[in-house]
This record gives C-alpha cells, structure tokens and sequence, in this order.
C-alpha cells in the first residue's frame, strides 16, 4: 500500500470486527486446529505402528492326539481275542490232533486243562481282575462242549446221535447254571446256560419220536420257561434281557410252525391238535402279560396271546364248519375275547386291540364283495336294457365273479356297525359305513331277486338322504350311482329308476345344508332321464337333444330362487354341462345341431340378464355365432364373408359400448378384433378370386374404413383398412405389372432397382424424419 494514504482514508478502507464478533471467531479457528491436530496425531500413531518390524509368534506347543478308546475297552477287546483264540486252539487240538494221544492222555489232557480254566476265576475274581474272570469263563464254558463231544468220541460211538445230544445239553445247562450260581460275580455263564436251554426239550422229544406237533408243544413250553425266568430274574439284567429274547424269538417259532400246522390239517382231529398249541401260546402270552411290570410289553403280549386264540379256533373252524361261517366264528371269538377280559389295565387293553384287530380283518374280508357290488354293475354301460338278470348277484357280477364264502358278508358287517355303535357316542358316526355296506351287499350276497335288489338300494337312497349328515349324503350318492347302474339292465327299471332318483333329490334340494349336492344330482338324474325316455321313445339322438335342453333351461330359471350362492353355482354348473350333452347328441345332424347351439344361446342369453351373470353374454355370443355357422355349413354357403359378418357385427357394437364407457379405450381393443375377423379372410378369398366384384367391394369398405380412421383419428380402422386397401390394389394391378414386365429389356429391372436404391439413400434422412411424423401422427391417433 502507499504511504502517501491518508490515516482516514485507510480508516475507512479497513474491516475490524466487533470484539464480541472477533472472540467467536477466534474460538472457531482454535476449535478447527484441535480437531485437525487429533486428526494428524491417529494417522502419526498408525504410520508409527506399521513400520515397526514383525515379532514372531512363539511356536504352539504340539498338540499330543488322545486316546481314541477307554483302557477298559482296551482291555476286553484283548480279553475276547485271546479266549476266542484258545477256543480255536482247543478244537483245533480236539477235533484233530486228538489221534496222537491215548485215552488216558487225552482224558488227563482235556480234564485237566478244564478244570484249571473253570478254577481259574475263582482266584482271578478275589483279585478283583473280573473281565479276565470273565474271559477264562467263557474258554472254560467251550471246553465243557468239547469234553461232551471228546466224551461221546471215546465211550459213547453207538449211542443215538440226538439222544446223546439231549443228554449233552441238559447236562451242560445245569453244569453252567451251577457254575454261575456259585460264582455270582460273572455274567456269562447263566446266559450262556439260559441259552443251551432252548435245546433239551425239543431234542428229548425228537428222541422219543414226537411228531410235528409234540415238537411244536416242546418248543410253546421251551419259550413259557423262558418267560418264567424273564419275569422272575428281573433283578439279573445279563439274564432277564437274554430270557426276554429267548422267550419273543421261541415263542415266535412255536407260533408260526403252529400256524402252519393249522393250514395243513387236512381234517378235525389235526386241526385240534394245531388249535390245541395255539391255544397254548396264547395262554402262555396272556399270563406273562399279566405278570409284566411294562404296560406297553404287557399290552403287545396280551395283543399277540388273543390274536392266538382266535387263529386256533379259527383254524378248527375252517374244516369244521361250511367256509362261509369261519369269518362270523372267528369274530364272535374276537368279541367273546374282548368281553370276557380280566386282569390288569394293560391286559384288558391288548384284549381289546385285538378284538379290534380282528374286526378289522373282518372288514377287509367283506371288502370284496362290496367292491363287486358296487363296481360290477358299470359293466351294464356297455349293454344298456339287454334283459334283466335273473337275480341282484347276476346284476352286480355281469363281468366279474362273486368272491367265495362271502354270503355271510352283510352279517360281518351289521356286527362291526353294532360294536362301533356299542362303544360310545364318539363311535356312533364311524358305525355308518359298515351299516351301509352291509345293506347294499345284502342283495347280492343272499341273491335276491332283482327288482328286490333295486327297492332296497332305492330305500337306502332315501334313508339316507334323511339323516342328513355330510357323510351320509355322501353315501347316498355312491348308492344311487350303483343303482342308476344296476337300472340300466331292464328298460322299466332305468326310466322307473331315473325318475325316482330325481324325485327324491329334487325333494331334498329343498334342505338348506343339503341343497347345493342335491340339486346337481336332481338335474344330472333330469339329464339321464330325459335321455331314457327318448331312447324309450325310439326317437334320434338329435330330436333327444332338444329334450335335454329342458335340463339346462331348468337350471337357468331355478338358480336365481336359490337359497344361497352354493347352490346357484352348482345348478347353473350342472345346467352346463346338461347342454353339452344336448349338443353331442346332436353333432351328426347340423340343422339340428345350429338349432340346439342357438336354444343354448337363448338360455344363456336369458342368464346374462342378471347383475352378477353379465360375463356370461359372452358365452351367449359365441352360441349364437357358432349356430348361424352350422347353419350356413349345412346350407352349403362357401361365401366367408357370411361366416364373418355374424362375428364382425357384434364385435363392433360391443366395441362401440366399450368407446362409449370408456373414450381412452385403445381402437385396436375395441374395434381391431371386430374388423380383422371380416377383413382377414376376405382379402384372402379376394387374392384366390378371378373376378372382378369381391375385390372391388372389398377395396370400397377397405377405403371407407382408412377415410373413418382419417377423419376419427383411430389407429385400429386406418391401419387395418389402409392396408388391406394396398393389398387389394396390388391384387388388381398384379397383371399390369406382369405385362410390363415381360415389355422390358432384362437389363431394366436390374437398372430400376439400382435407381431406387440411389434415390433411397440420397433421401435417407428425409425418409426418417418422414417416418418418424408419420408414427407421431399413429401415436397421437386413439
């Protein structure tokens, strides 16, 4: 600055705040360092830290694998090698070395080496090492075996092979038993004998000459005493598990060769004697149940003890009594069983299971016959009023067979239904099904005559219907359908049949809950009846069409008065669906055919009157459109402008009524599906046309419409009109065009081409912008 300035010059030039104004910034600026400082102080601290070197890491001490097995295992494992070893070893020495000695070396040899290894625990255990005890136990127990058949090798080679068997293992049972009941600190040698017990019984019989069922009492016993000790060694844990599997597994066997024995007795004395040893395994189950402390154990015991009882009787009843009876018996025993229950909670529960058990297979033995009886009679579809059979079992087996014994039937199902009804409210609901087999069966099981068959299934129907429950009106319309069926043999019963069936159901569509399946079955039984009467009639199928279409016309005039929606829907439904099968059966003949597709048209039309069935209109347009074509089809018209002018006009006033609701409807959804369905197959049938007056009309509508379009600015008319009317053109000045072709040189076309090509790329960017106004135009068009 000059120094020529004067003082008061500089005073004015120069800014000085007021001090307040100057601390507060002074403060600002202070507060801005600190923070920038903190800030370069981190950034110090982490470049510090980052170039310091690397220490490295004091290794990890290695780490020792531990042991992947307890030195107790260990030890047993080695236990058990080194026995089985010198199991091996001692037969081995037994069976083959056993020449190279005389018999007092061989008796000194085997004796003394027994003897040392049996003594050997009792020292082993007072030294508290039991898993060797244990080990040189069980090698003493082999030895035992192989002194019995040393013994047998040496003194006894004429005795009888099972019998020295028996001996031998009656004799070891109780040498280990012994053993173990002196030395009650090891656990092998009472299991091991429990085991060799299974033997002495079963092999003392075979000796004596038993036959198949004393072996079979043998091995029922075996598996009793089996159970004994289970239940009475409860403290021994090694014993009672190994009893428990020996009795489950040897009491299984008795049973199954006892169950085979039954199928094979060929008369009653061997069927008593198998009915006997069932008997037999089914007491020995239910008094181990008695005794079990485990309901659940005891529950399946008793389960599988009844279950016995009731094949040993069945089994006695199935060659003592005609085949039909074996079921009943047996589920009378069942019950009896049940009944008659005594003892403990869970006792009286497996009884009960099993008397449900055999219920069930009851049931599942009367399933047959009434699969037949309400499946055969479908075969009647096939030959509709062939002559009615001779009874209700020829109608309902017309292509199948009846299944054997099953007379009783309807007998084994009325004793299901009166025990689930016995049992208490809960039940009472599931007792229907079995009652209602029981009585669609009865007339085919006792071969009833055939109108007899039809009234009961008839009653039925109504019974039925008049508990009405879901369930029961469920079977109502199975047991109807079978008797719709079975009706088709005679023609009185189907049209009888048919017209009661609509009776009854047109009487419960009545009922609130029952109306919406009630009504569908009235209209669909209406629709079969009316079929029925006119083929009774001997009337064609197509004048039966405009029968059925009372069906449907039915249906359109009751569904508005229904109760509820449920209801409306499934009449209109079944109202469908009856006039589709009013136009199948007028498919051959078309003047027929257009008359029935425009009756549908009317009916539908009148359900579109209504607010909440307007969609359905449609439905009426297209039955009118498709029955002005079978008409013109049977009229033999080949003009498609008659085909498409019926689609077009509509078309278009509906499209007009959607423009009139709705003006930003697009042209192409309200007009363009209308015009195309005329315009399309007319310009076709006018490029296969020689004549001069279909092309001519053609273009003039084609040219009306672009004008339209033009003055309307509507995309869909102009479009569609502007093009055909090109195409038409083409179509009418194609001769011209070929004439002047054959005129000119070959060397013309080549030439042309080139030229437009020339000019086309001269004026590209003209003919883009032109382009681009032209889809402006479109687009600014509805």
């Amino acid at each position: 600055m000059p120094y020529e300035v004067t003082g008061t010059t500089l005073g004015g030039m120069t800014h000085i705040p007021p001090p307040a104004e100057e601390l507060r910034l002074l403060d600002a600026e202070l507060h801005r360092l600190d923070a920038r400082r903190a800030q370069l102080l981190a950034r110090r601290a982490w470049l510090v830290t980052s170039l310091q070197p690397v220490r490295p890491l004091a290794p990890a001490p290695p780490v020792r694998p531990g042991p992947e097995a307890t030195a107790p295992s260990v030890q047993n494992v080695l236990l058990l090698l080194g026995g089985v070893l010198l199991t091996v070893a001692a037969m081995v020495f037994t069976l083959v070395s056993w020449g190279h000695l005389d018999i007092t070396g061989r008796s000194l040899v085997l004796g003394s080496v027994t003897l040392g290894v049996l003594g050997a625990p009792v020292v082993l255990l007072r030294r508290g090492l039991r898993s060797t005890a244990e080990s040189l136990a069980g090698l003493g127990l082999a030895l035992t075996a192989l002194d019995a058949y040393a013994l047998h090798e040496v003194a006894f080679t004429a005795a009888d092979g099972v019998t020295y068997t028996a001996a031998t293992a009656t004799g070891l049972a109780a040498l280990w038993a012994a053993y173990g009941t002196a030395l009650t600190a090891l656990r092998l040698p009472r299991p091991a004998a429990l085991l060799v017990a299974r033997l002495p019984l079963p092999l003392w019989v075979i000796a004596a000459g038993g036959g198949p069922h004393a072996v079979t009492a043998a091995v029922l016993l075996t598996a009793a005493f089996d159970a004994m000790v289970a239940l009475r060694a409860a403290a021994v844990r090694p014993v009672r598990l190994v009893a428990v599997v020996c009795a489950f597994g040897t009491g299984g066997y008795g049973v199954l060769a006892a169950g085979l024995l039954c199928l094979d007795a060929a008369g009653p004395g061997a069927a008593v004697r198998a009915a006997a040893l069932l008997l037999l395994a089914a007491a020995v189950a239910v008094t181990a149940a008695r005794f079990t402390p485990r309901p659940g154990l005891a529950t399946g015991t008793a389960l599988a003890g009844a279950l016995c009882a009731v094949a040993g009787v069945g089994g006695f009843l199935r060659v003592s009594v005609p085949g039909e009876w074996v079921v009943p018996a047996c589920l009378a025993c069942g019950v009896a069983l049940s009944a008659g229950a005594r003892g403990t909670e869970p006792v009286r529960r497996g009884l009960a299971l099993a008397c449900d058990t055999v219920q069930v297979g009851a049931v599942l033995w009367a399933l047959p016959a009434v699969g037949v009886t309400l499946l055969g009679p479908t075969a009647w579809a096939a030959r509709v009023w062939a002559g009615a059979p001779r009874d209700a079992r020829a109608a309902a087996t017309a292509d199948a067979f009846w299944p054997p014994h099953s007379a009783t039937a309807p007998l084994v199902l009325l004793v299901v239904a009166a025990l689930l009804a016995l049992r208490g409210a809960q039940w009472r609901p599931h007792a229907l099904v079995p009652a209602w087999a029981a009585v669609i069966v009865t007339p085919a099981a006792l071969e009833l005559p055939y109108a007899v068959g039809l009234l009961l299934l008839g009653l039925t129907v109504v019974a039925l219907l008049g508990l009405g429950t879901r369930p029961a009106v469920g079977l109502a319309l199975v047991t109807s359908l079978s008797l719709a069926l079975v009706s088709l043999a005679a023609e009185p019963a189907t049209v009888t049949v048919l017209a009661s069936l609509t009776a009854v159901f047109a009487v419960t569509a009545r009922r609130g809950r029952l109306a919406p399946v009630s009504s569908a079955a009235c209209l669909g039984y209406a629709t079969a009846l009316a079929c029925a009467v006119g083929a009774s009639a001997g009337w064609r199928p197509e004048v039966v069409a405009l029968l059925v279409l009372l069906v449907p016309a039915a249906a359109a005039l009751l569904a508005p008065r229904a109760a509820d929606a449920a209801t409306t829907l499934s009449v209109e439904a079944t109202g469908a669906v009856a006039g589709l099968v009013a136009i199948g059966l007028a498919a051959f003949d078309p003047p027929l055919l257009a008359l029935v597709l425009a009756l549908c048209g009317v009916i539908a039309a009148g359900t579109a009157v209504r607010r909440d069935r307007r969609a359905v209109g449609h439905a009426a347009v297209v039955l009118f459109v498709l029955a002005s074509w079978v008409r013109l089809a049977a009229w033999q018209v080949g003009i498609p402008e008659a085909y498409t002018l019926p689609v077009t006009v509509p078309a278009l006033l509906v499209g007009v009524l959607r423009r009139h609701r709705d003006p930003r409807a697009s042209s192409w959804t309200t007009y363009g599906p209308g015009l195309a369905a005329t315009l399309l197959p007319s310009l076709a049938a006018a490029w296969a046309d020689a004549g001069f007056t279909r092309p001519l009309l053609l273009g003039a509508a084609a040219l009306l419409l672009t004008l339209l379009g033009a003055r309307h600015r509507l995309r869909a008319p102009l479009v569609l009109g502007g093009s055909v009317l090109v195409l038409d053109a083409l179509h009418e000045l194609a001769p011209y065009l070929v004439q002047i072709a054959g005129w000119l040189p070959r060397w013309a076309p080549p030439a042309l081409a080139g030229l437009l090509l020339l000019a086309l790329g001269t004026t590209y960017e003209q003919r883009l912008r032109d382009v681009r106004k032209a889809r402006e135009v479109l687009g600014r068009m509805n």
